[in-house]
């Protein structure tokens, strides 16, 4: 079994400068670091993770709670994290959460000496935590310091510009939460509206909490106002599979006659059409999330802002 003195020599530099590295710690010379990166990697070396932690007074891990529905998109989420956190020497422990008490007991117990910062991601409703030693990624938290929010009003009107250049000038939007989000969404909305020269359409415009999307589509396909509406904005992925499949029950066909549009996430599986959407780079929102946890401490941190990109098939 390698040593600490194996990867010392091969990589040519001290002991010290091998357990700062692989601590994570600052203040390495980045050829150092690739050196004792390389060399660990072809001794198979994995140090003491315990030993460490208590010279360190760190443990290495970071917490991630995953307090969102969608699951493919989580687990885009985790393997992008897990990838930028390994480049660190740090470990990622999970815990999932679907509600505000259940975020704030992962949140209890991550952060009594399991980890050193925790990450919350996808939370859609209000969150109620300390921020410091805490990250939050996409919830609606969105006044948090020590946050990333996706551009949901930008996603909204880039949306809306392409399904307007197709030809679709009937746009409705289902957005069944009253959150933050849905303000942003509307504000889009009106926004690519206004600078087409196209009217506001109350009637096509669906963001009550008290209804599902698909109940909001029956609403939209009885209303003899909104018929003729030949696009449809919704959340994510998910709600395009269940509006797509209810569309298809009423003998409308996609996107020929109603062009579906997701607003976070493409919609990639067997049977169901090719959408338009728009995307978030999970890579690039990842290694902001490890930036932040791994460079020196800011005095004043300020929430980060990331657009998506519009994916068409």
């Amino acid at each position: 079994m390698s040593t600490i003195n194996d990867v010392s020599r091969l990589a040519g530099v001290s002991k010290a400068t091998v357990s700062r590295v692989l601590s994570g710690s600052r203040g390495v010379k980045e050829a150092s670091r690739l050196a004792v990166l390389k060399a660990a990697e072809e001794l198979n070396y994995r140090p003491n993770v315990i030993a460490q932690s208590l010279l360190s007074q760190s443990t290495g891990c970071i917490g991630v709670i995953c307090a969102q529905e969608n699951i493919n998109q989580s687990t885009a989420y985790l393997y992008a994290l897990e990838k930028q956190l390994s480049q660190h020497q740090k470990h990622l422990l999970l815990r999932f959460a679907s509600s505000q008490v259940e975020v704030q007991n992962a949140l209890d117990e991550l952060s009594c000496g399991l980890c050193d910062d925790v990450v919350i991601i996808g939370a859609r409703f209000e969150l109620d935590v300390p921020h410091e030693n805490v990250i939050v990624v996409d919830c609606m938290d969105a006044d948090a310091s020590n946050s990333i929010q996706f551009d949901h009003a930008f996603a909204a009107e880039t949306a809306c510009n392409y399904l307007i250049s197709q030809g679709r000038r009937q746009i409705a939007v289902i957005t069944p939460t009253a959150n933050r989000f849905a303000e942003h969404i509307l504000l889009g909305y009106k926004l690519a509206l206004e600078n087409n020269f196209l009217p506001f359409n109350r009637n096509l415009v669906f963001m009550e909490n008290s209804i599902s999307s698909l109940v909001a589509l029956q609403m939209l396909m009885n209303n003899s106002t909104t018929l003729n509406f030949n696009a449809l904005l919704v959340a994510d992925e998910l709600e395009a599979q269940r509006v797509i499949t209810q569309l298809q029950a009423f003998n409308k066909q996609v996107p020929k006659d109603i062009m579906v549009f997701s607003l976070a996430g493409s919609l990639n599986l067997p049977g169901v059409p090719a959408i338009p959407a728009i995307e978030y780079p999970v890579e690039v929102m990842a290694a902001r999330i490890v930036k932040w946890l791994t460079q020196e401490p800011q005095s004043t941190p300020v929430p980060q802002l990331m657009r998506g990109d519009l994916i068409v098939p």
